[in-house]
């Protein structure tokens, strides 16, 4: 086969997939490893696609692999991540037992939680001194602080979930898309937000308009999984992809 004819297919496949694997394309053109790494290193560099580690992604959806500290963070959307807040708060009731995920977005939720017989599990420190201080019953998770985000992360984290059923779990996301459904930079955080959904009767996902569109480097649910609450929805094509809030 041609380079030429490789290079249609390959944006081909991804145009159609929105994300496609290394793997995937060497079976589709029976092409060896490293003559397909080399064709995705040309169509980047023409701009026709985006390379990420193990595959390619869609021009329309961009990858990013940092993140903001908390105090970054908490300067972004502050009244579309207030409003998001607000709603995800007013879904608690009486008698639930819910998973808090650590994030600026999921710790103003707790300044709208009303009076109610809930207890709460959470992986983020300042969460579990807020909700004690509102008088919640509360447990925090044990694992590895992680400083950039107030998050408590690791395996001893992943385990301790596993233990509980939550009736709710409300959950911060770095990334939505189609083809990378709900991911985050950090592979720790990535199995806490997954343990979580597993454990959870009901899952959430809190997101500004910003964060859709965006491929991380860990995916941790599809978007199946979990409802989104975000101010607005940037592309009708989510509403098919699972249940939306828009609250805003």
């Amino acid at each position: 086969m041609f380079a030429e004819e490789r290079f249609a297919k390959i944006i081909e496949a991804v145009n159609q997939q929105k994300s496609v694997k290394l793997s995937e394309l060497c079976v589709l053109l029976d092409t060896s490893e490293s003559t397909i790494r080399r064709d995705l290193n040309l169509l980047a560099d023409k701009g026709m696609l985006v390379k990420v580690h193990g595959g390619a992604i869609a021009l329309n959806e961009s990858f990013t692999q940092t993140e903001n500290n908390v105090e970054e963070k908490s300067k972004l959307f502050v009244e579309e991540k207030d409003a998001v807040a607000k709603y995800a708060a007013s879904l608690i009731e009486d008698d639930d037992f819910v998973f808090i995920d650590a994030g600026t977005t999921t710790e103003k939720m707790i300044d709208y939680i009303l009076p109610k017989r809930v207890s709460f599990v959470t992986n983020g420190f300042i969460h579990a001194k807020k909700l004690a201080q509102k008088n919640f019953k509360v447990y925090i998770t044990g694992g590895e602080v992680k400083t950039a985000t107030e998050a408590i992360v690791g395996a001893e984290c992943v385990l301790g979930i596993q233990k509980y059923n939550f009736t709710k779990c409300f959950l911060g996301v770095n990334g939505i898309s189609v083809s990378g459904g709900f991911s985050t930079p950090d592979k720790n955080e990535a199995g806490v937000k997954t343990a979580a959904i597993s454990r959870s009767m009901k899952s959430y996902v809190l997101a500004d308009h910003s964060k859709f569109d965006k491929i991380s480097s860990v995916t941790f649910a599809e978007l199946k999984k979990a409802e989104i609450i975000t101010d607005r929805v940037p592309d009708k094509k989510y509403f098919g992809k699972t249940s939306i809030k828009e609250v805003v």
